[in-house]
């Protein structure tokens, strides 16, 4: 595993040098692309994408490993799919500073989306004192304090009603909507499946009220668990729960600090979404990524193919 980490961080460098001369740096509020670089111009993206797919999955080390699991685990690479939560498997459905506002002026809330973005992010980045997790049990104290950080109000019926909002539907939308058909395929192929994820108790009530919590055997949350990503603790006790060893997991999930790093050190295999997978299911066209004008990550695999089931 150590190896292949290796392996990949010294072609990632390669790349970087070789295929993406006009890299520039990106600030901490844009999340960067898989080789923290940005291609100048949509033309200059285009015309580098024939050299990344000259060079195909192969020289990235990716196939061979694929190969190699396959010659250990035979066609199916894994024996349960870890999928995150917040950012991977769901994703709210609108800003956060829009909603906090639009809730919060009924109740005297005046900054502005911006302020209250800022404000978010400085509460949030604050060391949390009260407990060494930030999510106890359901949240409330935690999230009373940014809520109140945030847009400056400590009314409890505003907070009571953001708070309650988080738990339905109109709140969250699925990142992937072909996700149900893929984890339906998994789990038929004897693929297990977990969601593991740094979240208080509304997870659950969250999963059931976008009718997909029959799509999983388990659900590792921080609050209950009483360890939250990076710790391997969270990681080891999905794996607990589905009745499999560490090394027959592979998580996938978008922080590389929380779900990259924290799944190697308990043992898993590791995805990054938007980089090493960019769908659970589907394979990523080049032409139509580049006329969106996004920067295209060279590893766009789908999640089931990679695990070796057919969906």
């Amino acid at each position: 595993m150590a190896l292949m980490a290796t392996t990949r961080t010294k072609l990632c460098r390669l790349l970087t040098r070789t295929l993406r001369p006009g890299c520039s740096a990106l600030n901490g509020s844009i999340r960067p692309d898989p080789f923290n670089c940005s291609f100048s111009s949509a033309s200059s993206a285009a015309a580098m994408a024939p050299q990344r797919e000259a060079m195909g999955l192969e020289v990235l080390g990716v196939k061979d490993y694929e190969d190699y699991r396959r010659s250990l685990y035979g066609e199916i690479t894994h024996k349960a799919l870890l999928v995150d939560a917040v950012g991977t498997l769901l994703a709210p459905s609108q800003p956060m500073a829009q909603i906090y506002r639009e809730i919060g002026e009924k109740y005297g809330v005046e900054y502005s989306e911006i302020e209250i973005l800022n404000r978010y992010r400085r509460a949030y980045a604050q060391p949390w004192g009260r407990s060494r997790l930030r999510y106890v049990n359901d949240g409330r104290p935690f999230w009373q304090y940014i809520v109140s950080s945030s847009t400056g109000c400590s009314d409890s019926q505003y907070f009571e009603e953001l708070y309650n909002y988080y738990t339905t539907d109109k709140a969250w939308h699925l990142c992937d909507p072909e996700a149900e058909k893929v984890f339906k395929a998994l789990r038929k192929a004897g693929v297990k499946v977990a969601v593991v994820s740094n979240f208080d108790t509304r997870l659950r009530p969250v999963l059931r009220a976008l009718n997909c919590d029959h799509w999983f055997d388990a659900v590792a949350v921080s609050a209950e668990v009483e360890a939250e990503k990076p710790n391997p603790t969270i990681f080891l006790k999905a794996c607990e729960l589905l009745g499999i060893k560490p090394e027959d997991a592979v998580h996938v999930g978008d922080d590389r600090r929380n779900d990259i790093w924290g799944a190697r050190d308990a043992g898993c295999d590791a995805w990054l979404w938007g980089s090493d997978v960019y769908s659970f299911k589907e394979n990523l066209i080049w032409s139509e990524y580049l006329e969106s004008l996004h920067d295209p990550p060279v590893l766009l695999m789908q999640v089931a193919r990679r695990i070796g089931v057919q969906v």
